[in-house]
């Protein structure tokens, strides 16, 4: 997709705005339908080394309602397409822990947050990706903006992982320099 270019999702409209960021589910951008700003989901089936996929629409939609019940904030989800693996979902606007971290912002205001949502998941059985380009900052409120969650086990944890990464520790330092960010 490119800019201004248009798409069309559940029979709504939607212009793309910017790439917003490409994960290992899919890539997502920054649209406009004829009243809101929106981010819209576009799943893809890169290969991935790290991590096994299912049916990763599914999952997306399975795991929206397990964080919606563990009580973790995150962006509501508007649409979903399953048939051509789109998700529009509300954008939350405001910068990324990632983003902050990188520019020397301290991110310690929003270190009791996080840790908050990693008690709602553990004590609902579940991990959430805590790498920092998970989260965004609005109006000194953190969100989870990534609907993807595991079965809970420590290792990744936020104390035992997420945590390396939430500060300009050496595991984030190495992320920039292996990323050229």
């Amino acid at each position: 997709m490119k800019i201004d270019d248009k798409i069309i999702v559940s029979g709504q409209n939607y212009q793309i705005i910017r790439l917003l960021g490409h994960g290992k589910g899919g890539y997502s951008y920054l649209a406009r339908d004829d009243q809101k700003e929106v981010v819209v989901k576009i799943i893809h089936h890169e290969p991935c080394d790290y991590y096994a996929f299912g049916n990763k629409i599914e999952a997306e939609e399975r795991d929206y309602y397990r964080l919606l019940n563990a009580g973790i904030t995150i962006p509501e989800m508007y649409l979903i397409d399953k048939e051509k693996e789109i998700i529009v979902k509300q954008y939350i606007e405001g910068d990324t822990i990632f983003e902050m971290i990188r520019n020397k912002v301290p991110v310690d205001p929003y270190l009791e947050q996080v840790r908050l949502m990693a008690r709602k998941a553990s004590e609902a059985g579940l991990n959430i990706d805590y790498f920092p380009t998970n989260f965004v900052v609005h109006k000194r409120i953190l969100y989870y903006i990534d609907y993807e969650c595991n079965e809970y086990m420590p290792q990744w944890n936020f104390e035992n992982w997420g945590s390396r990464y939430w500060s300009y520790t050496e595991e984030f330092s190495n992320y920039l320099s292996e990323h050229n960010l």
